[in-house]
């Protein structure tokens, strides 16, 4: 916690010993976040196991991988493909509404500056959506992927850089 009562969030480059905490970060982030706005199937779709630690550990290591931890403890992460695709964010359940995603999407930012983008975009969810139109997002396509057999309904989305 910081003097003035703020949670103190640090955000660092991903190391693979991190691999295994990021995959069940994720798939309890999935099941417990997004289940205002998925069903059970729709959840078990997208994120059915904890990802194996050896192949997250290689899709984390492709791009830029940064790592949010709060107080001491990894919260969050996000990836970007550059240079200005967002491809992860994911904040812990219990670490929500606390200025972490802000904090990584932040420094995904600059990084995406930094490889030259001019425009950043990604895909989000349903329940991600509000969170990055109110950070100047906006939605170019209502897409539906199928996964397994399910259909699931998300939305491309940009923000300009410049």
């Amino acid at each position: 916690m910081m003097a003035d009562g703020r949670p103190c969030i640090r955000v660092r480059t991903y190391r693979s010993e991190d691999a295994a905490a990021l995959a069940r970060l994720f798939h309890e982030t999935v099941h417990a976040i997004a289940a205002r706005d998925y069903t059970a199937a729709e959840l078990h779709a997208w994120a059915p196991v904890v990802p194996d630690g050896r192949a997250w550990d290689l899709r984390l290591r492709t791009g830029v991988t940064l790592v949010a931890e709060l107080d001491g403890a990894v919260s969050g992460f996000a990836a970007l493909d550059p240079p200005d695709h967002l491809d992860l964010l994911y904040v812990h359940k219990d670490h929500q509404g606390r200025g972490v995603a802000s904090a990584l999407l932040a420094a995904i930012e600059a990084r995406a500056r930094a490889h030259g983008a001019t425009r950043l975009a990604t895909e989000a969810s349903l329940t991600a959506r509000p969170f990055f139109a109110a950070r100047g997002f906006v939605v170019v396509e209502d897409q539906t992927i199928e996964r397994g057999g399910v259909f699931l309904r998300r939305f491309a989305m940009v923000k300009d850089l410049g």
